[in-house]
């Protein structure tokens, strides 16, 4: 019988008084693609940091093609063939795509020839592979979808027969995951092992062979993908039934709260990216923005927010003018009680140096609730922490642990917290359930719900497009930077993404 292509046997791990991986034994057929998957903090990434060196087991034994080995670092996961892309990508963002393949594989000691050899082996893996992208550009330039290629290309440039995914579609399109989920069919058709973490339970039914499910630290179940059901996994990841699709009742639209006009941002490189957009947002509705990722909805939600300044147009809150083109004053925004919950969180939305309780309260220390005198409260912040990390199921409950140290989800989730609990009458909210868990998205779509019905005026970004049909009560669909259409609800996936392509339906036919 042959080997295993990754064997785990008793593997535990601990972080202080935090066990995130328990007694673990997993089984990694060669030439399949095997899903794992879990809630947030179950213990999968630390698993698969484990399984490419980046930590190290406190107890258990790795196989690789059925050779014990010790990975003490990821130098030599590579070296036994192990690669790894990141759900946060770990490429130079001011180096070239040549560079960042070559960053630390580089041969003797003048570039030139790593330089040549890469340059031919990149141009024989875009064609075998379909991962097409400039090898000159600079990382910075790149869309997301392009800097994962990279990614997978700095694996296999490195010889990696065994390819770790960590939440490869997190911020990708429908079409650039489609496009992902090829390449992955076609390296497992090939001989080579891949594993992925994923919360998608769409995606683990539409590209793995088996799957396996962890739930506090431990692996409590393995299955063949095609004896299982998206339901079946959703149980064991959280150990009860999961509803699976949003209940709302039809919703009942107020007064306008936030009107926009004719708005327009210029990027820095003088580039319109928010091109003439007006819209009016009401008291008690959700409206959701669709789009392909890099088409102007994140610098319209910056503009909004306060974070970016407007080159033109006119903004209302309350009826109150807003100044957008002369100043940009996030604290502001956040006193005329909007909030706004950050696409990328880790850039915008957190300090991953700081302790849980300081992120807790990012943006409103200066609340009174939050002082004693001229000081902090620390006592009464770390209250007020343990509470949201009760009320938003966070994981650990360790208010006092850095934030660096908690899974994306349950980052996700400390922000979520943060903004939502400070009960806005807007609510600007980019891409909320991005890396998490299934149970964790009935629980914030439930609260996004609760929020609407409260007379709540909620903007939601999201590339998502379910998430997008199941909470929106009207959808506008941005490409170019503009606003091309609006729909409601009812309208299908099929024409949502024509419309994101910027095409319309006589053009399609």
């Amino acid at each position: 019988m042959a080997a295993h292509a990754i064997e785990l046997v008793g593997i535990s791990k601990r972080f202080g008084t935090v066990q995130a991986n328990r007694n673990i034994n997993l089984q990694i057929a060669k030439g399949t693609i095997h899903g794992i998957i879990g809630e947030n903090g179950a213990g999968k990434s630390t698993l698969m940091s484990i399984l490419y060196g980046f930590y190290q087991a406190d107890e258990g034994r790795i196989l690789v093609d059925g050779k014990e080995r010790i990975l003490s670092s990821s130098n030599e996961a590579i070296a036994v063939g192990i690669g790894m892309v990141h759900q946060h990508f770990m490429l130079v963002q001011n180096f070239t795509v040549l560079e960042n393949i070559i960053l630390g594989a580089e041969e003797g000691q003048f570039l030139g020839a790593s330089t040549r050899k890469a340059r031919r082996e990149l141009q024989r893996l875009r064609a075998d592979y379909g991962l097409d992208v400039d090898p000159v550009a600079l990382i910075e330039d790149l869309s997301v979808g392009l800097q994962q290629r990279v990614e997978i290309l700095k694996a296999l440039y490195r010889q990696a027969n065994i390819l770790i995914l960590d939440e490869p579609t997190g911020v990708l399109t429908p079409a650039e995951a489609d496009h992902l989920f090829r390449i992955l069919r076609q390296l497992r058709d090939e001989g080579k092992t891949i594993i992925l973490i994923t919360h998608k339970l769409r995606e683990i039914m539409a590209v793995t062979d088996n799957v396996s499910v962890m739930r506090q630290g431990e692996v409590v179940a393995t299955r063949k993908t095609s004896e299982t059901t998206i339901e079946e996994l959703a149980e064991l990841m959280v150990g009860r039934r999961v509803l699976m699709q949003v209940e709302k009742q039809p919703s009942k639209p107020g007064k306008v709260v936030l009107s926009i006009r004719n708005l327009t941002v210029t990027d820095s490189r003088g580039i319109d990216v928010v091109r003439d957009v007006s819209l009016d947002l009401r008291a008690g509705e959700i409206v959701g923005i669709a789009g392909v990722a890099g088409n102007g909805q994140s610098q319209l939600m910056e503009a909004i927010s306060g974070l970016r300044l407007a080159s033109n147009g006119e903004m209302r809150l309350h009826g109150e003018d807003i100044a957008i083109t002369r100043e940009s004053d996030p604290a502001l925004m956040r006193r005329r009680r909007l909030a706004h919950v950050p696409e990328d969180r880790h850039y915008t939305g957190l300090v991953l140096a700081f302790e849980e309780s300081e992120n807790a309260i990012l943006g409103y220390h200066d609340d009174p609730a939050y002082l004693n005198g001229p000081f902090l409260n620390v006592n009464a912040i770390r209250e007020d922490a343990r509470r949201k990390i009760a009320d938003y199921d966070i994981r650990p409950a360790d208010p006092r642990l850095r934030t660096a140290n908690f899974s994306g989800g349950n980052q996700q989730k400390i922000v979520l917290a943060r903004e939502m609990e400070r009960d806005p009458d807007v609510l600007v909210v980019g891409q909320p359930t991005r890396g998490v868990d299934v149970g964790a998205i009935e629980f914030i779509h439930r609260r996004l719900i609760e929020m609407r019905d409260k007379g709540k005026a909620i903007l939601l970004v999201s590339v998502e497009l379910d998430e997008i049909r199941s909470l929106a009560d009207r959808i506008l669909v941005m490409f170019d930077g503009r606003i091309v259409g609006a729909r409601d609800s009812s309208v299908s996936e099929a024409d949502l993404g024509l419309m994101m392509a910027g095409i319309n339906k006589q053009e399609a036919a």
